[in-house]
């Protein structure tokens, strides 16, 4: 082979040109794809124009996509024609056509496609900021060609009956994307300042799939004052009560007919002179706010603020009183309790020695998923007793051991056909098997006997 001609030197030119726009194609679609949207978008708004770019590219992913596949194409089959043409006239057909492939094979992997694949995915960002105006460029020139090739890919799919997912299932799967990510959010490590961001964040995430009815205090539990008794009898009870805001009841406690705040009952027995037996309790207490127990936390917590409430009463579809709700019960689905004070700290939950737990049956399952991060299912059940009735399809007796979703329960107490008290502890916990041995043994000694 003798001296390149200058027409040989042009196509090697061309060539070694053409491998370098493979790479760029290769490493934009890397680049683009693989940059963080959530740093874009916050880069945007603090005056990044090129953020700004890459957001926008990736909102019109179709486009982008069909953009690069036809230039990366393009530069690919056209480098290897040229350099097919040289190696023939060099070596001949039927060997210069092996060469051929053989180079522009090892060349477009290597440095069109992984190299600078590799490079971008390590730094996606910054390549993405970089690349970003000659991705526009080029999306703004193979528009027309691009466009025809959506079109033409979208009769092929109809045509083979395949479906494409609207975009409620593609708002879905980012929704998902974003749990998965929360659970990787430090999940090699066993710091409680990491487990605690977690627990925030899936909690944000569940606000608008989780109903009031699901964190309300129950009736059973809500602390009610009759309004029919005397203003100093109201006055003692409410100044008695944990709680600043308490509901009253009229004839029966299905009835509620206002709501008593500390504040407003303080500031009228002021506005008296100290005589509680001058308070109009019908005028200091607010008109109660009825919700219905379906309404999603999301929902209850955009109307707290727009009606600047703090406190509701919940009712179920035939408008019988279900429990209450406070802005305090929502905010707590986020952080965690409030009144913390101690290590640990969790109505119903009392942690034993040996590594159990004593929990009472109107302890909510999303609590106890939250605070330990069990996976305990909440969809049929709002309480673990709830949950416990669910799974056995029975009412338990005491002594009764079930074990699934990885936790044992062992039922302790009974009130009437409600699951009062259990004990949770892991599986194969060894004093968990201690006790049922003991169990097992008290039992056998009891058939011998009778």
């Amino acid at each position: 082979m003798s001296e390149f001609t200058a027409s040989e030197i042009w196509i090697l030119g061309i060539v070694v040109a053409l491998l370098v726009a493979s790479a760029f194609f290769a490493s934009s679609e890397s680049a683009i794809t693989g940059a963080s949207r959530p740093r874009m978008h916050a880069l945007e708004r603090n005056g990044n124009r090129r953020a700004g770019l890459v957001n926008r590219i990736k909102d019109a992913k179709d486009q982008f996509i069909a953009a690069i596949m036809i230039g990366n194409n393009i530069v690919n089959i056209l480098g290897s024609a040229l350099a097919t043409s040289l190696f023939i006239t060099w070596f001949g057909s039927e060997a210069g056509v092996a060469y051929a492939t053989a180079v522009m094979t090892v060349l477009v992997v290597l440095f069109g496609e992984v190299l600078p694949k590799t490079l971008a995915l390590n730094n996606a960002d910054r390549a993405a900021l970089a690349l970003a105006p000659f991705v526009r460029a080029v999306m703004v020139a193979l528009h027309p060609v691009a466009t025809a090739l959506r079109l033409v890919t979208a009769a092929c799919v109809r045509a083979l009956g395949l479906r494409v997912p609207p975009s409620g299932e593609a708002n879905e799967a980012a929704a998902e994307e974003l749990r998965g990510a929360i659970e990787l959010h430090g999940a090699t490590h066993r710091d409680a300042t990491v487990r605690k961001e977690r627990q925030m964040l899936r909690s944000v995430l569940d606000l608008a799939d989780v109903a009031v009815s699901d964190i309300m205090v129950h009736r059973r539990q809500v602390v009610a004052i009759d309004a029919d008794q005397k203003p100093e009898a109201i006055l003692e009870q409410a100044l008695s009560s944990p709680h600043t805001r308490v509901p009253l009841w009229r004839g029966t406690q299905d009835n509620i007919v206002g709501v008593l705040h500390a504040k407003a009952l303080l500031a009228a027995l002021r506005a008296n002179g100290g005589d509680p037996s001058a308070i109009d309790i019908a005028q200091v207490a607010a008109r109660p706010w009825f919700i219905p127990d379906s309404t999603t936390l999301l929902d209850q917590l955009e109307a707290f603020r727009r009606r600047r409430e703090h406190f509701a009463v919940v009712i179920d579809e035939y408008g019988a009183l279900m429990g209450v709700v406070t802005l305090e019960d929502i905010i707590e689905e986020i952080v965690g309790e409030i009144d913390e004070k101690h290590e640990f700290r969790m109505p119903g939950v009392r942690p034993q020695s040996d590594g159990s737990f004593v929990v009472d049956g109107s302890v909510t399952i999303r609590d106890l998923n939250r605070q330990f991060d069990w996976r305990l299912p909440d969809e049929n059940a709002a309480t673990i007793a709830g949950l416990v009735l669910h799974e056995s399809r029975r009412i338990p007796e005491v002594g009764q051991v079930y074990t699934f979703h990885g936790l044992r329960f062992e039922i302790l107490r009974r009130k009437r056909n409600q699951v009062a008290t259990l004990r949770i502890s892991a599986i194969g916990d060894a004093a968990a098997q201690k006790r049922d041995a003991e169990t097992a043994e008290k039992r056998a000694a009891a058939d011998t006997a009778a």
